[in-house]
């Protein structure tokens, strides 16, 4: 039975309540037990025992959270980011990550409401007839309470690190690193250039925003966020922000759990819900957030002036770090992204980045709102917060922020 068979038959299994699948292998058994209990387990592991010694993997890692000793691949888990460049890398195609899709199942047969919280990325990625509306209609047909898009959190953090710009702009040498999106830029910024650490805004990601806001305006309720990324697993489980996020679902891993409850798409009703605006929805893409943020600082800062520089890939992302650290870089708002084509070219998108990039602007530019300023949803839930001052929202106790 190939890995992939496995994870069907137990998620199927789990589903319909009846017996996991018997008379595994051993290998089989190891997988299984991955499946059943992703928290005992590395966010990446080897379906198998090693088979070369040319550590592809271990190149591959920037993090040093691979090395090869007797000739196998050995993890040190505390050290992984999720960028999931060494499971790209490994010529034998035998690593894989963490699977949470049965802890999902198991979350929906609890009696606490289950919100979905999507990725911006997420259009176009489950076929032509899945549009936003139906697709947050085909999360409630099996067991979802709601979906949220983590685009409206990004409005939020849009604004915020927009006020942030127009006071860090105008210290000695000010510029801003944005702290928005890619947990393996905060990671890779906190690891190895903590002299300009200081630049991060101290604000947590869309992800976990939404997963908080959803946890203070509905007590008691779970949270799964959905997206193409592995590093959102690793950044879920980090001690100060573990509080957000139950579950780590990929688009994947959703397409599966949509396959065995047999969601047909066409025959779904559209439940239409306009909560985020152009700038949320851009997140998904490179460049997005810089966007975003400059046009909100020409809405509400016109005197400010930004000048974004991004970057794509992990390697781009450190030359960029390397530069602002000497003093070489051009522009005053830097933003990294650790996939090529930002988020729409995660690890485990189903659609090619650049189609997933296309429809991610078109999605933008049809949003009725394209800045948080001119968002009215935006607004009033920042109100329901409790925040009616530029102070109150920039402090934002807990909710918005994190230690950096």
């Amino acid at each position: 039975m190939t890995f992939q068979e496995l994870h069907r038959a137990a998620l199927k299994a789990k589903k319909d309540n009846t017996p996991l699948p018997e008379n595994l292998t051993d290998r089989e058994k190891h997988q299984l037990d991955c499946l059943l209990h992703p928290d005992q387990h590395p966010l990446v592991w080897k379906l198998s025992d090693c088979t070369c010694s040319e550590g592809n993997c271990v190149s591959a890692c920037t993090f040093s959270a691979l090395e090869i000793i007797d000739g196998k691949a050995v993890f040190h888990p505390e050290n992984c980011t999720g960028c999931a460049k060494c499971i790209e890398a490994c010529q034998n195609e035998n690593l894989t990550f963490s699977h949470d899709s049965i802890r999902a199942l198991e979350l929906l047969k609890d009696d606490a409401p289950v919100f979905a919280i999507m990725a911006p990325a997420f259009i176009g990625q489950f076929g032509e007839d899945a549009t936003p509306p139906r697709i947050r209609t085909a999360l409630k047909s099996i067991g979802f309470a709601g979906m949220i898009e983590a685009a409206a959190a990004a409005d939020i953090l849009t604004l915020k690190e927009a006020l942030e710009f127009g006071h860090n702009i105008q210290q000695p040498g000010g510029f801003q690193l944005t702290s928005c999106c890619c947990p393996v830029w905060i990671k890779l910024i906190r690891k190895d250039f903590r002299k300009i650490v200081g630049h991060l805004p101290a604000s947590v990601s869309p992800m976990i925003a939404s997963g908080r806001i959803a946890k203070q305006l509905h007590r008691g309720c779970r949270t799964i966020f959905i997206g193409p990324c592995l590093a959102k697993k690793a950044e879920a489980k980090e001690p100060d922000l573990k509080d957000a996020i139950d579950c780590v679902l990929t688009f994947e891993e959703l397409q599966y759990m949509f396959d065995i409850f047999q969601v047909d798409f066409s025959s779904m009703k559209e439940e239409v819900k306009e909560h985020s605006a152009g700038a949320g929805r851009l997140y998904a893409r490179t460049g997005g957030v810089s966007k975003a943020v400059s046009e909100c600082v020409k809405t509400i800062l016109p005197d400010c002036r930004l000048e974004p520089v991004y970057a794509n890939g992990v390697a781009a992302c450190k030359k960029l770090l390397e530069q602002i650290l000497d003093g070489k870089a051009s522009g005053n708002f830097f933003e990294g992204m650790a996939c090529e084509g930002g988020c729409v070219g995660g690890p485990k998108r189903i659609i090619p980045a650049q189609e997933a990039a296309s429809m991610v602007n078109d999605y933008a530019a049809a949003s009725p709102y394209q800045t948080p300023a001119e968002n009215p949803y935006v607004i009033d839930l920042i109100h329901r917060l409790g925040f009616f001052t530029i102070e109150e929202f920039l402090k934002s106790s807990d909710l918005l922020t994190r230690s950096i």
